[in-house]
């Protein structure tokens, strides 16, 4: 258990039928967060949540837990059916979306912030496939709380990104007094902050900045001229 990541651990747990209340109070993650991770995971109780809760209360809460993955796998399958298989352009007007959304857009600054792996990660291969950025061009900075490992929180990150430890800049850990518990516990890793760095290539510095915020500007124009009824 020792090498295993928060999200590994909340899954090993869930698969050994424990209750997201059971879950949280051991790995001290929010349930909300819990759900995000483990709601596609069938759930059967195992023989101490039985004992807490009974067993016809159980059975009915198991019968609707693993309906509903049912037919979430279902629309998921007929969602990945109808996208089909994304082109280059795809990815390019994804990261468009992603980047209006989440990039910094003053100071002719490149930066994109989440705490969502899967986002950090479809960005990053924008910036590589699409800004054809190399490792270099990458500065990375964590945003997080006391309660993360911080060791554990940089392997994760740098394990995401594909970008070595060596290249990411000093943690800042949030010890504000008005940032609360719950608020903590729904970010285990904190915040990624991806932020490009043009290594003395003009085409990676402003000049990136102003050629991304130009496709945003297309993209909104286009949109805003669409006839639709």
């Amino acid at each position: 258990m020792k090498n295993l990541s928060i999200k590994e651990k909340a899954i090993y747990y869930r698969k050994k039928g424990y209750s997201y209340n059971m879950i949280s109070s051991k790995i001290e993650v929010n349930k909300s967060t819990l759900s995000n991770w483990l709601s596609g995971i069938p759930f059967s109780p195992n023989a101490e949540l039985i004992k807490r809760i009974g067993l016809a209360k159980l059975k009915s809460a198991s019968f609707k837990h693993n309906q509903k993955i049912s037919e979430i796998n279902e629309m998921r399958e007929l969602a990945r059916e109808e996208l089909g298989t994304l082109t280059k352009r795809d990815l390019w007007l994804l990261g468009i979306g992603l980047y209006l959304g989440e990039g910094t857009k003053a100071f002719e600054q490149i930066r994109f912030s989440n705490s969502n792996p899967e986002m950090i990660k479809v960005a990053m291969v924008w910036f590589r496939e699409i800004c054809k950025l190399k490792d270099e061009n990458f500065s990375l900075a964590i945003h997080c709380y006391p309660d993360n490992n911080i060791e554990e929180t940089l392997n994760y990150w740098s394990r995401v990104t594909g970008i070595h430890e060596k290249q990411f800049a000093k943690i800042y850990i949030d010890r504000r007094d008005n940032k609360s518990t719950v608020k903590r516990k729904t970010l285990p890793y904190g915040t990624m902050h991806v932020c490009i760095r043009s290594c003395g290539e003009k085409e990676f510095g402003r000049m990136l900045h102003r050629r991304i915020m130009g496709w945003i500007e297309s993209s909104l124009n286009q949109v805003n001229k669409l006839n639709i009824t």
